[in-house]
């Protein structure tokens, strides 16, 4: 899908849940029509009853209210928490539930990932937090550092038409035939020349709104990655959560910082996931070796999945650059073409490399640790470029989503 760009936009950076949570539960507080909320992970905790209270009241005052969870992100939801909002006309839908076996969810594969948020079709929310009280600071270390933003405009537009789209089709997210899966790539990649050279329509207020599925839109966001790589002419910063990209992603990226622009990685130092510090390590050498400039992040778990580009192209959003975003799972960003907004996150970012992270330099591996680093790196790297395919290959079936009714009258 060609992003389609559209001006007149404002936008609002949202950095962590103090800032995020009291934005949203103040618009759907204001809602008079409509609220669409997707989000992979909704806990029944401090955060999670605050908005179920928010979408209740709305409910109750004649608002409708669509809400899809993922089932896997969300497995623990019960009948005292979800039922009253069914009762008071919440459409609630369960992205394929969690299957569990001795207790152990075996689902895990294409996941609904997106965190979005509309509003009477005029604002929406578009990032990487969850509802869940680890993205307060006051959670403590285990907090997640992350960032969503506020739309006003014309790009409301698209999210509100795609989530109304997808309230009960499932489709973009099944395995498609192998036919069908054939010609979504070679679309994609006639696509993706034709947008070779249109990444950045303007300086001030244009956003375009990309997906990413498992029919049509299977490489966008990682498209829109790699043109602005490809085009970036002095500065890029990336924060990503979960970096393992694949080979032509991290090609451009070093091709990048090899022809003199200066590339910023901010990844996690402080993982909520040991394994993937671990996955990401195993790339540092070739990309420091290329000129890339790799930052931990060790204050506490960075969560966040956004970029700039020459402090003017920017993109916020729910995918991460690893396998499963990146192959598998249903993910959201919004891409944004406007110099105060870019430089604004790019501040953000800056204060993260100036105080809260620490560099990675080659010259303090020792040599025997970079050798293995490059040998287990380079069949780690092999392995999980194919695995989204091999993921795919699998039997399929089109996801479930369990809406659950009102409960008859007594």
């Amino acid at each position: 899908m060609k992003p389609q760009w559209t001006p007149g936009n404002r936008f609002e950076l949202l950095e962590n849940g103090e800032v995020f949570y009291p934005r949203v539960l103040a618009a759907i507080g204001e809602a008079r029509r409509e609220v669409l909320l997707e989000t992979f992970i909704l806990f029944d905790d401090a955060v999670g009853r605050r908005l179920r209270a928010a979408l209740l009241a709305a409910a109750r005052r004649g608002v409708r209210v669509h809400v899809l969870v993922d089932g896997w992100g969300s497995p623990d939801l019960d009948e005292h928490f979800v039922q009253p909002l069914v009762d008071a006309g919440v459409q609630w839908r369960v992205f394929e539930p969690a299957v569990r076996w001795f207790g152990w969810r075996v689902n895990p594969l294409r996941r609904m990932h997106r965190k979005l948020v509309v509003v009477d079709g005029a604002l929406a929310f578009v990032g990487g937090i969850n509802f869940s009280v680890d993205h307060l600071v006051e959670h403590g270390p285990e907090a997640k550092q992350d960032y969503a933003v506020a739309l006003q405009g014309p790009v409301v537009a698209q999210v509100h038409a795609f989530c109304r789209q997808h309230l009960d089709d499932a489709d973009t997210a099944a395995g498609p035939p192998w036919w069908r899966g054939w010609r979504a790539r070679w679309q994609g990649r006639w696509q993706g020349r034709r947008e070779a050279t249109r990444t950045r329509p303007g300086d001030a207020g244009w956003a375009a709104f990309v997906v990413r599925d498992n029919l049509r839109h299977r490489h966008d966001i990682e498209r829109q990655y790699r043109l602005a790589l490809r085009s970036a002419r002095s500065r890029v910063v990336i924060a990503n959560a979960y970096f393992f990209p694949g080979w032509r992603l991290l090609c451009d990226m070093r091709r990048a910082a090899r022809r003199g622009v200066r590339v910023d990685l901010i990844l996690q130092g402080q993982p909520d996931m040991p394994i993937v510090q671990q996955a990401a390590s195993l790339l540092y050498d070739a990309l420091v070796r290329a000129g890339v400039h790799v930052h931990e992040y060790c204050e506490r778990p960075l969560h966040g999945k956004v970029a700039v580009v020459d402090g003017q192209w920017a993109t916020v959003g729910s995918s991460n650059l690893d396998p499963t975003s990146l192959g598998l799972n249903l993910e959201a960003n919004v891409l944004i073409s406007d110099r105060g907004f870019a430089r604004t996150l790019q501040g953000r970012l800056q204060a993260l490399i100036d105080h809260r992270c620490r560099a990675i330099h080659a010259e303090h591996r020792p040599a025997t640790l970079q050798w293995l680093d490059r040998v287990r790196g380079a069949a780690l790297h092999h392995v999980l470029r194919h695995w989204p395919r091999w993921a795919q290959a699998l039997p399929a079936r089109p996801p479930a989503i369990r809406p659950l009714e009102r409960r008859p009258c007594a």
